[in-house]
Parts: structure tokens; C-alpha cells; sequence
């Protein structure tokens, strides 16, 4: 997996891996070691498991299922509706989504407000930020961001931190602070969001869950079809925080010289930009040695720092014959109320629409919002509409699940063909993998978990885990129906399905119920960071529990189907008269 999603689960995939090669070497040389170490029997070993195997206890309801196939029919056409239909029903999201017990609150107020206007509204935000009872603590910066860019004066952050005992999520909280600061500061532009997910989005270079992306030629153009499409998405429900993306730079001072007037005076373009910037801003001339560091000295004229545009006109600069002439007389002064930015990717123009989710997921939201998009704007030629944000990564993320998935599933239908030789045990056993993960979907169905890129995860390892399993069962299905055949005993099929299922519970059962116990407490997002897995942790514990009448009823009975001849071989076979 690549971007995001592929750094998040690199490390659990690397675990597994190493875990499962240490135990295969364990079992394969450490157990064998230890049993004959401790075991009390130091001779017959081969009477020993012989005796073992002969004191399995039958399990006779095997035979009760594998005589009425229809039972097994009916859970294999239970598990196909339920991958059908149940991925339709299920929110879907990006990464899984945690409570952080933090909240990060963007703001932005309008381009040109003073310091002291903005900090004036800020202290009222921090009254309401007060007054609500699940905030622990609180820090404002303003003029910069956690983000890796510049940030205006007008713009910055609050970093608020909740109460460990709280009755309310951490949505719920952002709710209600984003109403009220929405009805008491108007002219503020605020933005939540968690302190992870606020990272995560810088890292991604798409800050917002929602990005809609307008590519075209005509900046001004752009701008109108930026408000549209904002307006249509403030109207989805489930949508909140909603950006046009038209970010004014802020008032500026253009100065435009009359290059007549220069000509006039004979003075240079490139003279009369120093001077005006040695008045405004200064410019550094020289430098002085302290401490044994050198400082820049920086030359600046008095009472530069309040002058109006009237007061820019009226200064003075240097002419060639020594005199000083106002700088109206060279060049015209004008204040401009601020410019939009222009954004732009792979060189072409776009406007950004942005917005966050509120009690809805993105598998909701993002064909609402496309829908009303195509009924309600009309692009012109030329222009086009892209999606990005978390929607993106999760379709290029699903796109590479689904290719794990497939790619894991024939690696395990390779394996099963290498070990048995034979298509149809390697498609018998690959189908009652796969349909395990019914299991999963129904799991994440009823607890509400949304499909992620988490709980994606699930699903392949349960392909895995329960081909695993089907292969013993086989193996010791196929190993006593052979002893039995051998020895032209009546349903010797029957008799081995019965001795390779009972033979078999224990462990199952025993792997099921570890796993479930090993998993539950992520499953019940107990523990610092455990939601962050916890739609994993479901996934697979669905898919155990689907497993076990996958292992105990289906499989048996389409062995049944699939061997009551006894057939093992493509070409040959063991009957009871031995040939």
C-alpha cells in the first residue's frame, strides 16, 4: 500500500509477519523438542498417538449435516446475500477515527483586521471556550499554524484539551462550540478539527476530509464557481465548516512610478524603489560586531510605522541635483482592498471548496455532494471538477485493498493447489474463505463500525486464517478416508468427515475463542489508542465467528458432495475393492 495508509499499517504487517515466521520455527523444531523432554512415555510413540487417535470422541451432529446438504447450502447463500447487500448499508470512511480527548480550532478573520481587532474578537471566543464545562485547558497562537506555511496576522490556531471525565464525545463538543461561536462572531471563519487528523492532513497536503477541486483558466470565473459549489455543499446534510477557498491576501499599497516624471527628474526606477523602501521598511547598510556576532544595521526613516497613504505621498525622496520631491510627484500611491489567491496544481488553475463532516461518513456524503453538483451547476467549457481530500486517498486505499485481497486469495488457492494437486479442493476451500468474511461485514453492520481502511484489513486476514484451518481438516479428512477405503470399511467417507471434523473442533474452537478474548479489548476501544485499530479488531472477530459453521457445517457437507465417491486423485481412485 502506498501513501498514508500504507505508513499506518506498516508496522502491524511487519509484527504479524515476523511473529508467524518465529512460529512456524517454533512449532516445526521447539515443540517437538519439548514434548519429548517432558512426556512421560519415552518409547511406543507411534502406539501412543495411535491410542490418541482412536480415543477422538465422535461427534455424531457432524453426520446430521452432512446428510441434509440444504443446511449448508442455505448458510452459503446467506453468506453471498450478505456480501451483496450489507457493503451497500455500511458507512465508509479513510482512516479509523479515534477521540482524542483534544481539539484544534483553525480561525481566520477577514483580510486586513487589524491585531488588536482580531485579538478583541478572539477574547470572546475564549469566554465561550471557557464556559464550556468539558474544557480542561486551552493556548491560542495567532500568525502561525501547525502547518508547514506561511500563516497571515489575521489567521491562527487554539490547541483546546478536554476533561478525562466528560459525559460528551469529542464531536459532540465541537458541535456546540461551533454554533455558538458561529452566532457571537460571524465575521470569524473557524475550521475543527483533532490534533492527529489536523497532521495527518498536512502531511496528505489536503487539510479537509471533503476537497472539491475546480480546475479552469479564468481566476474571477473560478472565484463564482467556487461560491456555487460551497453553497451546494453547506446544503448537504452531514457537511460542516464549509470554504469557499477564497483566500484575500489582505489591503496592500501599490505605488506606480510616472516614468516620464522620472525621466524628468532623472532619477531611476531602481533609486526611487530604495528610497521608498528605506522610508517604509528600512534597509540594511552595514553590519556591527557583538559578542563577537555580526548584526545587520538597518537604516529606516523616523515614524514609519503609522503612515496612511496620505502620509506615503508626502514623503520626500532624492533627486540627482539634490533636491527633494514628494513621491505623489513621481508616482501615483493607491491602497487596494487585497487580491484572492491563486491556487494551482500540475500548472493549472483550480479553487479549492473545503469542508469537514458532522455526524455522517464520507461514503454519505461524497455522492450527495457529487449529485447536487451535477444537477445544480452548469461548468462552462473548459472547466472541470475533481475530488480529493480524505475521499481520494480512501479510493486510491480501497483500490489497493481490493488488489490485496484478490492477490491473497489466489496466493492461498496456490498454496492449497501445491499441497493437494487438485482443483476442486483448492476452489472448495477458497470459497468457504472467502465467504467468511460475511462474518466481518455483519459485524461491522451491527456495531456501526464504518468500512476502513482498518477494517479492510480484517477481511484479508480472515481469507488467510480460515484457509488455514480448512487445509488441516482436509488433511486429516483425506488421511482417514484412505486408512478407511484401504480397509473396505462401509462409509468410510462419511466415517472420515466425522473423525476429521471432531479431530479438528478442539482446536478450532480453541483458536476462535483466543483470538475473540485477544481481540475484545480493542474491539471494545479500551486502552490509549486501541479505536484506532478497533474497526479491525470487529472485523476479524465476525469473521471467527462466521468461521466456526463455515469449518463445522459447510465444509463437511461439500466434502461430502465433492468426495462421496472417493476420489482423491484425478485420475484414480480407492474403492473398496482396492484398485
Amino acid at each position: 500500500m502506498t501513501g498514508v495508509a500504507g505508513a499506518y499499517f506498516k508496522v502491524l504487517t511487519n509484527t504479524m509477519i515476523i511473529t508467524l515466521v518465529c512460529s512456524f520455527f517454533v512449532t516445526w523444531i521447539g515443540l517437538p523438542v519439548v514434548y519429548v523432554l517432558l512426556s512421560r512415555h519415552k518409547k511406543d510413540y507411534a502406539g501412543k498417538i495411535k491410542e490418541a487417535t482412536h480415543a477422538v470422541k465422535k461427534q455424531r451432529w457432524v453426520k446430521w449435516f452432512i446428510l441434509r446438504p440444504y443446511v449448508a447450502l442455505l448458510i452459503i447463500a446467506g453468506a453471498i446475500v450478505t456480501i451483496v447487500i450489507v457493503p451497500k448499508l455500511l458507512e465508509t470512511g479513510f482512516l479509523p477515527e479515534m477521540d482524542e480527548g483534544s481539539i484544534v480550532l483553525d480561525y481566520s478573520s477577514p483580510p486586513g483586521t487589524s491585531l488588536d481587532e482580531t485579538d478583541r474578537m478572539l477574547r470572546q471566543v475564549e469566554k465561550i471556550i471557557i464556559k464550556q464545562p468539558e474544557v480542561e485547558a486551552y493556548s491560542r497562537r495567532t500568525g502561525t499554524e501547525m502547518g508547514f506555511f506561511i500563516t497571515e496576522p489575521n489567521r491562527g490556531d487554539y490547541l483546546i484539551q478536554l476533561k478525562k471525565k466528560r459525559d460528551k464525545t469529542t464531536e459532540e463538543v465541537i458541535s456546540e462550540l461551533r454554533e455558538k461561536i458561529a452566532i457571537n462572531q460571524p465575521a470569524l471563519r473557524i475550521d475543527f478539527g483533532q490534533v492527529i487528523t489536523d497532521m495527518l492532513g498536512d502531511l496528505m497536503t489536503s487539510i479537509q476530509p471533503i476537497e472539491i477541486k475546480i480546475f479552469g483558466d479564468n481566476p474571477q470565473k473560478l472565484q463564482s464557481l467556487s461560491k456555487q459549489v460551497a453553497e451546494v455543499v453547506r446544503n448537504v446534510k452531514g457537511t460542516a465548516d464549509v470554504f469557499d477557498g477564497i483566500t484575500i491576501a489582505g489591503p496592500s499599497v501599490s505605488i506606480d512610478p510616472y516614468y516620464s516624471k522620472l525621466a524628468q527628474y532623472n532619477i531611476t526606477p531602481a533609486s526611487l524603489q530604495f528610497q521608498v523602501q528605506t522610508a517604509l521598511q528600512g534597509n540594511v547598510i552595514g553590519n556591527i560586531l557583538e559578542n563577537e556576532q555580526l548584526n545587520p544595521i538597518r537604516m529606516v526613516y523616523p515614524g514609519n510605522r503609522g503612515l496612511n497613504v496620505a502620509g506615503i505621498e508626502n514623503q520626500t525622496v532624492f533627486v540627482p541635483s539634490g533636491k527633494l520631491v514628494p513621491i505623489s510627484e513621481l508616482a501615483s500611491v493607491q491602497l487596494k482592498p487585497g487580491d484572492a489567491e491563486i491556487n494551482r496544481e500540475n500548472l493549472q488553475s483550480m479553487g479549492v471548496v473545503s469542508a469537514r463532516l458532522e455526524g455522517s461518513d464520507l461514503g454519505s456524503v461524497i455522492p450527495a455532494i457529487q449529485k447536487n453538483i451535477q444537477q445544480k451547476i452548469g461548468l462552462p467549457q473548459g472547466y472541470h471538477i475533481e475530488y480529493g481530500g480524505d475521499y481520494a486517498q480512501q479510493q486510491q486505499s480501497f483500490k489497493e485493498l481490493l488488489i490485496i485481497l484478490i492477490t491473497s486469495s489466489l496466493l492461498v488457492f496456490c498454496v492449497i493447489l501445491f499441497l493437494f494437486k487438485q482443483f476442486r479442493i483448492a476452489f472448495l476451500i477458497l470459497i468457504v474463505a472467502v465467504l467468511g468474511i460475511s462474518g466481518s461485514f455483519l459485524a461491522l453492520y451491527i456495531t456501526q463500525t464504518p468500512l476502513n481502511v482498518g477494517s479492510y484489513t480484517g477481511l484479508i486476514m480472515i481469507v488467510g486464517i480460515i484457509g488455514e484451518n480448512a487445509i488441516f481438516t482436509f488433511l486429516q479428512f483425506k488421511q482417514r478416508a484412505l486408512e478407511n477405503l484401504a480397509k473396505k470399511l462401509d462409509n468410510s467417507i462419511d466415517e472420515a468427515i466425522i473423525f476429521s471434523i471432531s479431530t479438528r473442533l478442539r482446536p478450532k474452537l480453541m483458536t476462535a475463542l483466543g483470538a475473540i478474548i485477544a481481540l475484545m479489548p480493542l474491539a471494545l476501544g479500551i486502552g490509549a489508542g486501541a479505536q484506532l485499530h478497533q474497526p479491525l479488531a470487529i472485523a476479524v472477530i465476525g469473521g471467527f465467528l462466521v468461521a466456526l459453521p463455515m469449518l463445522l457445517i459447510v465444509l463437511p457437507s461439500l466434502m461430502k458432495i465433492f468426495y462421496k465417491s472417493g476420489r482423491f486423485h484425478e485420475n484414480s481412485k480407492i474403492d473398496t475393492n482396492g484398485s
